[in-house]
């Protein structure tokens, strides 16, 4: 089993594998189900992304629409830098969760990705994030690739982390060596076992840049029976306070890696990615109305988008609608879902484990609605 972590240079985002059948039991006796999440920093809009057929975006956004979109509904359309999700749409295999967004509703970048991550209500407050606390109520913890661990993927107990160098590793009998000299059962112990059970290949690392690379060496290793069923991509750059765009421009740039990071997971899971559920996470969405730099600033209600062949088709909303009195503080598309609630759901079914036990041990039990049967296919 070969596992190699690749990341963006320049600022642009990483990936992060984990949940193992080779390093964890219970994964190694389900039915592998994939969950991957892509985090999009900066605020994705999801007016632009999944803008509502609505008059008043017209003359909110007079310089920044969204004209040559893709027919999602009669009530949503799709931008077009969208392509492969417009494709997966029309095949049942994407959907979206409208006005929603996590328990946060003010507009700092650093509060906000803290509590996408952790899932908690206050900026900080939490040590563990939302994923790893679902992936050790499931008892599916395992190896991760990623240096520091995201805080998404932290649990109570520390997961196994590893980044693959360029250093030389010590011969497997000096490694037995050192694990023998700790207690049987010991954490120390258990952690050189683990590191002596890895191939050598784990001990490689690539240089590329490239998204399509990134997206490539996931789906060959989510792909793979005895590969991770857990991968964490994190993308940057959703912050378009200036040149915006509409069909063009610096958030359709962005989109676009998106698209293409699903496209190349769509193309490299094969069978497997019709046991695959792909979410966006974010930490807000912008403000309804430009700025006069032909961007957005920070807002609150955004949209989830949801791909792989484990989703519904269907746009989930309990829209609020564009008046100013239904906006959040008169200027924001106001969020009517919890975002959590999908991330629960999802985890429910991608790690078969029931939605209240995961609700109880990973978001303390608060009224999440179990949204799991409304959104995926299980």
């Amino acid at each position: 089993m070969t596992i190699t972590r690749r990341e963006f240079i320049a600022g642009v985002g990483s990936i992060t594998l984990l949940a193992s059948p080779v390093f964890n039991v219970r994964a190694a006796g389900l039915q592998k189900r994939n969950l991957v999440i892509i985090m999009l920093r900066g605020g994705m809009d999801g007016l632009t992304a999944v803008p509502p057929r609505d008059k008043r975006l017209n003359s909110a956004r007079p310089d920044i629409l969204v004209k040559k979109t893709q027919k999602l509904t009669s009530d949503f359309d799709l931008h077009p830098s969208l392509e492969t999700f417009h494709e997966l749409w029309k095949a049942g295999q994407a959907g979206v969760v409208h006005a929603t967004n996590i328990p946060y509703t003010k507009r700092s970048h650093f509060e906000g990705q803290n509590l996408m991550e952790s899932g908690g209500h206050v900026p900080y407050g939490e040590s563990t994030g939302w994923l790893g606390r679902g992936l050790e109520a499931a008892e599916l913890g395992g190896l991760a690739i990623s240096l520091p661990m995201p805080l998404l993927l932290r649990g109570k107990v520390v997961q196994d982390n590893f980044y693959p160098t360029h250093m030389s590793m010590p011969h497997k009998p000096e490694l037995m060596t050192i694990a023998g000299s700790y207690p049987e059962g010991s954490a120390l112990r258990k952690a050189m076992e683990k590191v002596i059970s890895r191939p050598k290949s784990m001990m490689q690392q690539s240089n590329s840049n490239d998204a399509a690379d990134l997206a490539d060496t996931a789906a060959t290793e989510l792909a793979r029976a005895d590969g991770p069923r857990v991968a964490v991509f994190d993308l940057d750059g959703f912050d378009t306070h200036a040149a915006q765009g509409g069909d063009d421009g610096a958030h359709g740039e962005k989109l676009s890696d998106y698209d293409e990071i699903i496209n190349r997971l769509r193309d490299g899971l094969g069978d497997a990615f019709d046991n695959t559920l792909i979410l966006t996470l974010t930490e807000f969405g912008r403000k309804l109305d430009q700025n006069g730099g032909y961007g957005t600033e920070h807002g609150y209600g955004t949209a989830i988008m949801m791909a792989g062949g484990l989703v519904k088709q269907a746009i989930h909303a309990d829209w609020p609608g564009l008046k100013s009195k239904e906006l959040f503080e008169g200027q924001d598309l106001n969020a009517t879902i919890d975002a959590r609630a999908v991330y629960c759901s999802a985890m429910a079914a991608c790690f078969d484990v029931d939605f209240a036990y995961m609700r109880k041990h990973t978001f303390w039990d608060e009224p999440l609605p179990d949204l799991t049967d409304a959104l995926f296919k299980v």
